[in-house]
């Protein structure tokens, strides 16, 4: 299968299919065609709320890498400085804490009476796990900072 952006045949199966085109204004093939031409709109706030269920994928009938498309389009999108701040907020979090969601204390409380320990074995609880992760992130020129 041909799994190039050019090769879409526009026949709708990908917008058909995406959960959030049901509720927000995102067209899955409009940011395809807009790809396979070039013209991306970076300030186009509908490049984020794409969910990557996989959906337009999977139905497909050209096999075309749509959701990785979508995620290739948001990294250039953060390149050039479009990205929204819930967005940025995920990745202080993770410089934090290894973690897109924090554990808050209510977390902690429940892991406790569950008989769990108040952290899980994770970036949490193992120091240099978190400083991989951070390392990484710096070497890839992701900002993070407040």
């Amino acid at each position: 299968m041909n799994k190039d952006v050019r090769s879409c045949m526009k026949c709708g199966s990908c917008t058909a299919s995406c959960p959030s085109g049901r509720v927000v204004a995102f067209r899955t093939r409009k940011l395809v065609e807009d790809r396979a031409i070039g013209e991306i709109d970076y300030d186009d706030l509908s490049l984020w709320y794409c969910t990557t269920c996989f959906n337009c994928m999977e139905r497909c009938p050209r096999g075309i890498d749509i959701t990785d498309e979508i995620l290739k389009i948001r990294e250039e999108a953060y390149r050039k400085g479009k990205v929204l701040e819930p967005h940025r907020a995920v990745l202080r979090y993770i410089y934090r804490s290894g973690h897109a969601v924090p554990i808050n204390p209510e977390v902690r409380e429940k892991r406790m009476a569950l008989g769990l320990s108040e952290l899980p074995p994770t970036t949490h609880t193992f120091e240099e796990a978190l400083l991989e992760v951070r390392r990484i992130m710096e070497d890839e020129g992701i900002e993070y900072k407040e």
